[in-house]
């Protein structure tokens, strides 16, 4: 995935407002942290990922799935854009999304894609 295609996947949530953090693409929900692009590898910060479920992406994905010292004691995963898949890296948002976003507009969004 390029940063132009992480980009249009982020900005395509209802919300989604794009800033600057330590000189890269930042993006908020609802005034609340979504994901960042690290500027030092290249990677994505995905939040709202458990521990254990860290540890085995790690396991079956380490070319993509890292996490620093500084994010040891977060429930979150750092993954490398070259090497995520855009359909993994969507269902990630998505998930960090339907817990930051007003539930007003998540009910919305959920009435949409089951219609």
């Amino acid at each position: 995935m390029t940063q132009d295609e992480m980009d249009v996947i982020v900005m395509a949530f209802p919300m989604a407002e794009k800033g600057i953090s330590y000189g890269r693409p930042s993006y908020k929900v609802n005034g609340k942290f979504f994901t960042r692009l690290r500027r030092e590898d290249g990677s994505v910060v995905l939040m709202d990922v458990s521990f254990d479920e860290r540890e085995m992406l790690m396991e079956a994905e380490p070319r993509t799935f890292h996490f620093t010292a500084h994010y040891k004691d977060y429930p979150c995963v750092l993954a490398r854009i070259d090497s995520l898949h855009p359909g993994s890296f969507r269902n990630f948002l998505e998930r960090r999304w339907r817990k930051i976003a007003p539930k007003k507009l998540v009910k919305e969004y959920e009435a949409k894609a089951g219609a």
